[in-house]
């Protein structure tokens, strides 16, 4: 017991000496803390929604939305397998009504070579068998696709793992801001912003789809039917707030000449003539050339620039724009044209999303929330100080002592992971805090009990921590093995319950054992006790 190595004396005060200092700048002020170096006092624990407020809303996919984007992706995808096959296949019109694509092959000598062609669109769906679409014959010529719920199931799995991605780029682009956004059942996400006041500008950014295209203006579009909504074959109609006409619509060839899918950033800038706030974009490899080629084939035509099937301007193609940047101008302020970029930045939206619940908690609700944790935890600690001085004496000081670094160690060890500390959290810390002294209670009984049996002093301290030490270590890795499961299982506060716990029950095996033994050890060395009052 007397024989504590040298180094572990070191390791054990370092280990301290670190936790004191990570937890230092959570638990100092504000003022304080920006005169600190800014990596160090980065290095603190975040607080969630219950505890600092800010926006919660609940997001629920389009199921009907996804169902068409996969219906205009295959008739794109049967258009170029079609005109790619050699000899190239004639069909008719495609027609996508009742949620089927179906279309008639011109020569009933290709049909064969059509439904093959057709078929490797398709694909398996996991060891099921299924294929995400059906394909078959109808009237000897005319081929049918039908999408399986099997197929859709699986789209609307993607597009929405997809979707989170997107809408956590979106709210938090520099990863700074502890956001929580998880998907809830198979078609919901949960969006939850700490420190934000404001769904309504949330609700804006995130109910862009920000689907970018460029398409040709249709220069032979007859005005008259442009107003009533009449778009020839080819052709649509799309809003066009900014249209120097004053018909409020445009129409625009169909083919998608460019898509934002090819965009690898964007950034809001200003026009050098007009100084006027636009948002400038830069292509891949392969939209760059695409961009080229089709601004080098066009030039004198003017080129639509669509945002979520809203014409934002329609400019006409001066020259050649080669180098693979281009920039998007239209009647921006500075905010919306850096919410454009960032929703640009980070990816359209493959499903569209309403919200379905919304809610703002306030800061002071959080404080008052953390004004009865930090009560609870007080009082907690405070019944504990008392018990174990009246019961254990000495031995109850050095408790009290490992109580209080356990508090500050598992504060440490949350800033560290930069965690984020919510209402959970907290009842979390009370938990390890009235469970930190169980380890001193089974070593101190243990060397009472050493003592009852007439050891001397030294070996009854010796035994109390050997003997008492293998059941410690086994109920803890229980608590450990159950605070995974919540963290892998759980989302949100449950998870912030999860990390607390891990962090507390490392720390308070770590002060209720090796920093008490070290104290006691200490003790018997300098002060040779012939008998403890423990």
């Amino acid at each position: 017991m007397l024989d504590f190595p040298r180094w572990k004396v070191w390791l054990t005060i370092v280990t301290v000496v670190v936790g004191v200092a990570l937890a230092l700048p959570s638990l100092l002020p504000e003022g304080v803390r920006q005169v600190l170096p800014a990596r160090y006092a980065a290095t603190r624990i975040n607080l969630g929604l219950d505890l600092k407020g800010g926006s919660h809303l609940l997001l629920e996919a389009d199921i009907d939305d996804v169902a068409k984007q996969r219906l205009e992706r295959m008739e794109e995808s049967v258009r170029t397998e079609m005109r790619r096959a050699d000899p190239r296949i004639e069909i008719g019109d495609i027609s996508t009504v009742g949620g089927e694509l179906s279309f008639f092959v011109r020569d009933t000598r290709q049909l064969d070579a059509a439904v093959e062609n057709v078929r490797r669109l398709t694909t398996g769906i996991g060891a099921t068998g299924q294929r995400d679409w059906n394909v078959a014959v109808r009237d000897s010529s005319r081929i049918v696709m039908t999408p399986t719920v099997a197929g859709l199931n699986q789209e609307v799995s993607k597009a929405m793992e997809t979707a989170r991605t997107v809408v956590s780029k979106r709210i938090d682009p520099d990863g700074t801001r502890e956001v929580t956004v998880v998907r809830q059942g198979d078609n919901r996400i949960l969006v939850q912003v700490p420190g934000l006041q404001d769904p309504e500008g949330l609700k804006t950014l995130l109910g862009k789809t920000a689907k970018l295209e460029f398409k040709l203006v249709d220069q032979t579009a007859d005005p008259a039917k442009v107003a009533q909504g009449n778009a020839s074959p080819g052709s649509q109609i799309l809003a066009y707030p900014d249209d120097p006409a004053g018909l409020g619509k445009i129409a625009v060839l169909r083919r998608v000449m460019v898509s934002g899918d090819q965009l690898i950033d964007a950034n809001q800038g200003f026009d050098q003539q007009t100084n006027a706030p636009i948002v400038n974009i830069r292509f891949n490899g392969q939209g760059g050339r695409r961009f080229a080629r089709v601004t080098q084939e066009n030039v004198g035509k003017p080129f639509a620039i669509i945002l979520d099937n809203v014409v934002i301007s329609a400019p006409n193609i001066n020259e050649p724009i080669l180098g693979g940047q281009a920039q998007i101008s239209g009647n921006f302020t500075v905010d919306s044209a850096n919410q454009l970029a960032v929703s640009l930045r980070s990816g359209k939206l493959p499903v569209a999303l309403k919200v379905v619940e919304e809610s703002t908690v306030s800061p002071e609700l959080g404080q008052d929330s953390i004004n009865k944790g930090v009560l609870a935890g007080v009082l907690a600690t405070l019944a504990l100080v008392i018990y174990m001085l009246v019961t254990y004496f000495r031995f109850g000081v050095y408790t009290t002592l490992a109580l209080f670094l356990n508090g500050i160690l598992v504060l440490g060890g949350m800033a560290m992971f930069n965690a984020t500390l919510t209402l959970p959290g907290i009842a979390g810390f009370v938990l390890t805090i009235g469970a930190a002294v169980d380890a001193n209670v089974l070593i101190n009984e243990r060397i009472r009990e050493e003592i009852r049996r007439g050891r001397q002093t030294i070996q009854s301290v010796e035994f109390g921590y050997k003997e008492a030490s293998t059941a410690i270590f086994d109920a803890n890795i229980t608590n450990v093995i159950s605070a995974l499961i919540l963290f892998w299982f759980g989302s949100g506060p449950i998870k912030g319950f999860a990390v607390v716990l891990a962090i507390g029950i490392a720390t308070s095996v770590f002060t209720g054992v090796t920093f008490t033994r070290l104290l006691v050890a200490d003790y018997l060395q300098r002060n040779r006790p012939k008998s403890l009052n423990l």
